[in-house]
């Protein structure tokens, strides 16, 4: 008898089947021009992307690299000026961003402009290219967070400057810069009288980065915020 129901059910399941296939092949059939069209339509834009990566997106970035070069050169140089502003027939960051912006060149002059910005005591400008920034390079990324930190640091927005230091290692955490950016976190929450969380990092930093010269070091900075915490 269970069989037998089985075998019932098992005939239902196989005919609910069979009618929602029905019904899909007369969606097709009575739709088949519509579903051409989305078809045809979906083809045209995945041509249009690879034609326009092609033939106008590789160009501009090869265009933008060019473009950038002196203003690359005047930063190395310590010029911000120059680099910002250009100089002559030579584009400066704030140029390209404006001629190339959907270059690679034009997202790379954001975090060139905010250094800038921030080099020449223009704090508030920093922040604003720097914030915008984004990179999935490890290098690049944390320094951007790093001096994203030093300029909120500069005008005495230090909760948002241990923020970026710690965001900054958070997301971009290698060997070298994140021993660095945390000693930048500590010292912010030393001076804002966040002892146990300057203890944290500090402790974070001879714990994960021994071998590092700021781990090496860590000795003395945790033995200070200690005795600050001994007295309270």
């Amino acid at each position: 008898m269970a069989r037998k129901q089985k075998e019932v059910q098992g005939d239902k399941n196989l005919g609910n089947i069979e009618s929602a296939l029905s019904r899909t092949e007369l969606f097709i059939e009575d739709n088949q021009k519509m579903l051409t069209n989305i078809l045809l339509g979906i083809l045209a834009i995945a041509l249009l992307i690879i034609a326009g990566n092609r033939y106008v997106l590789k160009p501009k970035n090869a265009e933008a690299a060019a473009s950038m070069y002196m203003a690359e050169r005047y930063f190395e140089r310590d010029s911000f000026n120059l680099a910002l502003n250009g100089y002559g027939t030579y584009p400066g960051f704030l140029d390209i961003m404006d001629d190339y912006a959907i270059t690679k060149s034009a997202k790379l002059a954001k975090y060139y402009a905010g250094i800038c910005y921030k080099e020449v005591g223009d704090h508030e400008s920093a922040i604003e290219y720097l914030s915008a920034f984004r990179t999935r390079d490890l290098m690049i990324g944390a320094a951007a967070q790093s001096s994203l930190g030093d300029a909120y640091s500069e005008i005495g927005e230090y909760e948002k400057a241990a923020a970026a230091y710690i965001k900054a290692v958070k997301k971009y955490e290698n060997s070298f810069t994140s021993p660095i950016i945390l000693k930048k976190a500590g010292i912010v929450y030393e001076e804002v009288g966040a002892l146990e969380k300057a203890l944290e990092v500090y402790e974070r930093i001879s714990r994960e980065y021994p071998e590092s010269a700021e781990g090496r070091e860590m000795k003395k900075y945790i033995g200070r915020v200690e005795a600050q915490l001994a007295t309270l």
